[in-house]
């Protein structure tokens, strides 16, 4: 893998984990209890969502 290659990536899966990110942080308060969605986790499941 070249090095720039590798820097796109890392750039893509940043980007996917702020949308990601940014989703979940739209969920309105009733939705996110029923998936089980703490305020305090969101960054947490978003970065597993992502990266594994």
């Amino acid at each position: 893998m070249t090095l720039f290659s590798d820097i796109r990536i890392r750039m893509n899966k940043h980007a996917q984990f702020r949308a990601t990110v940014r989703e979940l942080e739209s969920l309105d308060a009733v939705t996110a209890r029923d998936l089980d969605i703490a305020p305090s986790e969101i960054r947490r499941i978003a970065r597993q969502a992502v990266y594994g």
